[in-house]
């Protein structure tokens, strides 16, 4: 028996050592507790992290939402998934930002805690694990000791609906709640007097006639106006004083309604869709004091003009923001299409093989119809208002160091119709060059004046070769022209530019000097100067022109001197043609001339004079003066023209004395204008596409060069460097030695992408401009916003950053009241045609319009103990809480709710 017992106690020693074993810790003894658990772990490892080591460890930033920060972990709990988000900012939340998340936008928090189930949802359906949730959580969170507000989205994922708790660290709790009503919005929501007793009804007991009652209430409230956009079936009225004008202007105020680019440089070429859409005007009322709802009924029919901030926000068109290249119609678009067709001009040797040639070169283009080309011909040749020969106004101050054309010339106008013929293919630009030179050569054998170019004038060289050469056509066919009705070469206008101006042409014969027929092809008389040997006035003869000269006839006047070995002497070769018409114009009108008479007035720089000045003739008594002259004068040629064997006294003895009237021309139009002729119908595509991308180039940046824009010192700081940039990359272009180079394409298509957004800065600049001409300072303001915005993009070939992407314009301009009567001016009040479309269901309009969205914040606050039990201490500290705030958000057909609550427990 004592055996017996002696094992049964030892069986029950062992029983219970088992039993100790196996204890279990029954504080986390369930799922749930468990789950807690684990929620508070991730709790205590990110509160033990901080906000700075958890940037650098894994927290992403949400690209939607400003400054906002977010880390996440994955839980398990009955068979379900769920995951947890803080997220934080690093810098204080800004009042009515946009950019900011719901929850931050509707409760007023910084930092807080969403957990959601992991479903297509992405919501909690059922209401029952909500509140389970929510309350794992914030037991969680409260074991930590964390402040933190714990949100859990609920209902369906339209409505954006939440709740949640948040402990306060005392004695109080938050409780939050948010929801949405998609439609049907019940009318006394729509007013502030609605929302106003909705709030009110939140504390206040419901037998309570709240229009009776008074109940401080904390108010706040912005309002976003859109300025209105015009849709296709909104006509532009016409002032009533059109009424009673002619049938011809009603008729062309009756049709489609004018683009806002109509009168711009480029609306010649294409219509830009306007880059800013429209205005957002943010009117901001502050904290006030709400009493009763018949305060809030007088505060809905207040203007916003009484609003204490007003705000701008420009809405950008999506083609500015998103940058993409060649998505866009302008000059950069069609400037790379000109680059492709560059790079296919090498194929073929002459411009007809991209007509007729083979199907390789002509059967990927297609060239527009006849019609098209009759219209664009039309436009070059035939209506032209008049030609201008000085083309400086429209050029830029750098534009000369592109060696194109000027805008207005006749070339410089075939390239920029070529960007939008038919697509500016190599096939399209052959059949244009082609119908080109026809009607260039229907000018010159019809002596009609080329238009677009001058008919005189020295030709520049800095200018590509083809403008060059149309510019000695113009001047041949005007000579040709003058030859032809009988008119001599030689004219009044065509002085050489050594006469000086206080000569008269009549002098001579008011004052008994000689006769008409004694000075041949004489253009006046020099007062100041007497022929050396018969003491006799000189005349200033009527000279010839100096023949204008291609960049390619000075390099063969050149090469053939440097053939002949005298390249020293070049200078005196090149000008032995006109030297030698001088002086036979000058010996015709001073028959009595010797050399030294002609060196005194071609090169008086030659004639060494001795005497301080030489007496010439009085107008009043000419032989008196005459008298009084000490003759000879003292002087001589300079060492250079007192040589022996000097070639200009060579010229000189060998020259017949004969006016320019009976001179053989020094430009021989019809030689001259058959090998201008040769060079533009034997010219090569190669040839002819270089010329056409420097000219295509200078003439795009000069056309956009005219855009008013005010005073914007960034668009001329990178306009002068978009002509630099040009001028350095095409330089390579007109090299004769230069091929099809992958390079040089390469930097072409880089500079087409330079140019788009120099162009879409000068667009965005004009749109603006336009829209504030009456207070251009805010214009500017906005520009600068954009341009600072815009900046860190350009030069990259792509709109925004890898980084990016989602990052959108939100700077806004604050407008001070002198300018707030401008921006109410672009809320023109609506028509009659739109009034019966839409009814207006909300107050504070603008102009007749009402804004697009309203969000209202109420609070109401109550000065509370800190202390957990009741008591009448005075000396226990009190504090300002607020108990209610609720968040109001949306329009007569959509409207978003948010409520908080604070409160003992």
């Amino acid at each position: 028996m004592t055996s017996t017992s002696n094992s049964k106690g030892i069986v029950e020693d062992d029983d219970e050592e088992e039993e100790f074993q196996h204890f279990d810790d029954f504080t986390v003894a369930s799922s749930w507790e468990r789950f807690i658990s684990e929620i508070e772990a991730v709790c205590r490892q990110w509160l033990s992290d901080g906000t700075k080591n958890l940037l650098v460890k894994d927290a992403l930033r949400m690209d939607s939402f400003k400054d906002l920060y977010k880390v996440k972990s994955e839980f398990k709990y009955a068979m379900k998934s769920y995951c947890m988000e803080y997220y934080f900012a690093i810098s204080k939340v800004a009042e009515w930002d946009h950019t900011l998340h719901d929850l931050q936008l509707s409760f007023g928090v910084k930092e807080f805690v969403v957990i959601a189930p992991q479903s297509a949802s992405g919501v909690v359906l059922d209401a029952p694990e909500a509140s389970k949730l929510l309350s794992a959580v914030a037991i969680a969170l409260s074991n930590c000791s964390c402040l933190w507000p714990a949100f859990v989205p609920v209902h369906d994922p339209s409505r954006k609906a939440y709740i949640g708790i948040q402990n306060m660290g005392t004695v109080f709790t938050r409780r939050f709640e948010a929801d949405r009503i998609g439609s049907q919005v019940p009318i006394k929501l729509m007013h502030l007097e609605g929302l106003y007793e909705l709030f009110v009804s939140k504390f206040a007991y419901t037998t309570v006639d709240w229009s009776m009652h008074h109940f401080e209430v904390h108010f706040k409230m912005k309002l976003t106006y859109r300025t209105p956009v015009y849709d296709d079936e909104d006509e532009f009225q016409e002032p009533e004083a059109d009424i009673t004008g002619s049938s011809e202007n009603l008729e062309s105020g009756i049709h489609g309604k004018s683009q806002w680019d109509d009168d711009s440089p480029w609306s010649k070429w294409y219509s830009a869709e306007d880059p800013v859409k429209g205005f957002e005007l943010l009117a901001i009322w502050a904290e006030i004091t709400a009493e009763s709802s018949l305060d809030m009924a007088e505060l809905e029919n207040a203007s916003p003009l009484e609003a204490e901030k007003w705000l701008l926000y420009p809405c950008l068109s999506s083609n500015l923001v998103g940058i993409c290249d060649g998505i866009t119609i302008g000059f950069a678009s069609q400037l790379r299409l000109l680059i492709k067709a560059f790079e296919m001009s090498s194929e073929a040797k002459f411009i007809e093989d991209f007509v007729s040639g083979s199907e390789n070169l002509n059967s990927s283009a297609v060239v527009p119809p006849p019609t098209v080309l009759d219209r664009v011909l039309k436009d070059l040749f035939h209506e032209v208002t008049e030609a201008q020969a000085d083309f400086s106004q429209v050029e830029h101050e750098s534009s000369r160091s592109i060696k194109g054309a000027q805008p207005e010339s006749l070339f410089a106008q075939f390239c920029l119709h070529a960007l939008w013929f038919g697509n500016c293919s190599m096939r399209a630009i052959a059949v244009l060059w082609i119908e080109f030179v026809r009607e260039v050569r229907w000018c010159w054998e019809e002596s009609q004046s080329l238009p677009r170019m001058p008919a005189n004038g020295t030709i520049d060289l800095s200018t590509c070769l083809i403008n060059q050469k149309l510019h000695m056509l113009a001047v041949c066919i005007d000579k040709k022209r003058r030859e032809a009705e009988g008119q001599n070469l030689g004219t009044s206008d065509s002085v050489n530019l050594q006469t000086p101006m206080n000569f008269s042409a009549s002098h001579e014969l008011s004052k008994g000097f000689g006769r008409k027929n004694e000075r041949n092809g004489s253009a006046g008389v020099a007062e100041s100067m007497m022929l050396l040997k018969s003491r006799k006035t000189m005349h200033f003869p009527m000279t010839q022109d100096p023949p204008p000269m291609t960049e390619d006839m000075h390099e063969e006047r050149l090469k053939a001197a440097e053939a002949l070995g005298d390249s020293f002497s070049f200078s005196a070769q090149l000008e032995k043609d006109i030297l030698a018409s001088d002086m036979s114009a000058f010996k015709a009108a001073n028959q009595d001339a010797v050399f030294e008479d002609f060196i005194r007035w071609h090169s008086p720089r030659d004639w060494e004079n001795d005497d301080s000045h030489e007496i010439g003739v009085s107008q009043t008594n000419p032989m008196e003066e005459v008298s009084e002259v000490k003759w000879p004068p003292r002087g001589r040629l300079s060492e250079r023209m007192s040589g022996n064997g000097n070639s200009w006294r060579k010229i000189w003895n060998e020259a017949p004395p004969l006016p320019v009237s009976e001179q053989k021309p020094l430009l021989d139009p019809n030689r001259e204008g058959e090998k201008v002729l040769h060079y533009l119908e034997t010219l090569k595509p190669q040839q002819l596409l270089e010329q056409m991308v420097c000219t295509a180039f200078r003439a795009a940046a000069d056309t956009l060069n005219q855009t008013p824009v005010g005073q914007l010192k960034q668009i001329t700081t990178k306009t002068r460097q978009l002509y630099a940039t040009m001028a350095s990359m095409l330089k390579y272009l007109q090299s004769h030695n230069m091929t099809s180079d992958s390079d040089v394409i390469d930097d072409l298509k880089r500079l087409c992408s330079t140019f788009e957004h120099i162009e879409k800065l000068i667009l965005l600049a004009a749109s603006l401009h336009r829209k504030f001409v009456q207070s251009p300072h805010l214009g500017e303001a906005i520009f600068s916003d954009c341009y600072d915005y815009y900046l860190p993009n350009m030069g990259t070939g792509s709109g925004l950053g890898n980084n990016n992407t989602k990052k959108e314009f939100d700077k806004k301009q604050r407008v001070s009241s002198r300018d707030r009567n401008v921006i109410v001016g672009m809320f023109t009040p609506p028509t009659a045609n739109q009034s019966w479309r839409k009814v207006l269901s909300m107050g504070n309009l603008l102009n007749g319009h009402e804004p697009i969205l309203r969000e209202i914040v109420f609070s109401k606050h109550d000065r509370v103990s800190e202390s957990y039990y009741a008591s009448t201490n005075p000396k226990l500290s009190r504090q300002d809480i607020e108990t209610y705030r609720m968040y109001v958000c949306g329009t007569s057909n959509d409207l978003r709710v948010a409520l908080a609550v604070t409160s003992f427990d």
